[in-house]
């Protein structure tokens, strides 16, 4: 059974019913018990990051998304729900993250998205450019398009959980991966094709 983590914030039933259509099981849920009994987690995400890590805390879900980590349960996060894994965000503010990556979550700059050409928030198809082999790549084209909806990037401190790069501007780091974690700036559930092939990927990860 997948858990999707309830905390307000994602699209938790898009998610959920992209899980169902390649036929794994997985429930909605913020019940840490049923969290605990999982064999996999989602962290999705939408939204600001200090919001999201405020009700993270507020629904008492911090403590099981770590212990889940360190039992070494596959886990996943996407879009926000990968930020808030890193160490902090200057989305509107400084606000701590979860601190499972080291790392800073910050705004495109001028530099990296020129605004003649390019528009933030980073909204729409793009290419992933697999830097690091992983599971969830099984049975994709190199270089696969997937979608987008953000306005800030994680800019790690450990080049070594880079898995995928994607050029916007110049490239920014669109997924991550480290033993039992996988986490991805994109939306698998909204990437057709592409995107549901990596949550039949994920729920097969063991």
């Amino acid at each position: 059974m997948i858990a999707i983590i309830d905390y307000e914030r994602g699209n938790l039933r898009s998610v959920q019913k992209g899980f169902e259509t390649v036929g794994h099981h997985a429930v909605v849920t913020r019940d840490p018990s049923l969290i605990a009994q999982a064999t996999h987690v989602v962290l999705p995400g939408v939204g600001a990051f200090g919001d999201c890590v405020n009700n993270l805390r507020r629904f008492g879900l911090i403590d099981p998304i770590h212990r889940t980590i360190e039992q070494g349960k596959p886990f996943l996060g996407i879009c926000v729900g990968m930020q808030v894994l890193f160490s902090e965000s200057e989305e509107f503010g400084v606000h701590p993250g979860l601190n499972v990556f080291r790392g800073k979550v910050k705004r495109f700059p001028s530099e990296l998205v020129p605004a003649s050409s390019l528009k933030v928030p980073h909204m729409g198809w793009n290419t992933i450019r697999i830097k690091r082999n992983a599971p969830f790549f099984e049975g994709l084209d190199s270089d696969p398009y997937v979608y987008f909806v953000h306005s800030y990037y994680v800019e790690t401190d450990e080049s070594d959980v880079i898995c995928t790069e994607t050029p916007y501007g110049r490239p920014f780091v669109s997924s991550v991966i480290r033993e039992n974690v996988f986490a991805c700036q994109f939306h698998p559930e909204k990437s057709q094709r592409v995107g549901l092939q990596l949550l039949k990927n994920f729920g097969s990860w063991n």
